[in-house]
C-alpha cells in the first residue's frame, strides 16, 4: 500500500520545482483547475467527487490523493466517495462494452462480414 500523505507531500514538493522551472505551466493548471469553482453551480464537495471519478477512470494517483484530501475536507464521507467510484467503475465497464463494439466493427472490415 501507498503511504499516500508521503505521496501527496513529495507531489507538491517536485511540482513546486515544476513551477520554479515553468512557472505559466502551473499557473495555466492552477486558472485551468480552479475555474469551474467560480460557477457557483456545483459545491465543493461534489466537485471533488467529480475529480475522484475522474482520477479513477484516468489512472491518476497524484489526482487520488489530493482530491482524496479535498473531498475529506469538503466534508465527503466514505460512502459518498464509495457512490462516486461505483460510478467511475460503471463508466469504465462502459467504455469497454462500447470498444467492444468498435473491436467488432474492425472484424467486420477486416473480413467482410458483419
Amino acid at each position: 500500500m501507498y503511504d499516500w500523505n508521503a505521496y501527496r507531500d513529495q507531489l507538491k514538493q517536485r511540482i513546486g520545482e515544476i513551477g520554479g522551472l515553468s512557472p505559466d505551466t502551473v499557473k495555466g493548471y492552477a486558472t485551468l483547475s480552479g475555474a469551474g469553482a467560480k460557477t457557483g453551480h456545483l459545491d465543493e464537495k461534489t466537485r471533488q467527487l467529480i475529480a475522484l471519478a475522474v482520477a479513477v477512470t484516468t489512472r491518476c494517483d497524484g489526482c487520488i490523493t489530493v482530491h482524496t484530501d479535498a473531498a475529506v475536507k469538503a466534508g465527503a464521507s466514505k460512502d459518498e466517495i464509495a457512490e462516486a467510484l461505483g460510478v467511475a467503475v460503471a463508466l469504465n465497464a462502459g467504455a469497454a462494452l462500447v470498444y467492444s463494439a468498435r473491436v467488432l466493427d474492425a472484424y467486420a472490415a477486416r473480413t467482410g462480414t458483419s
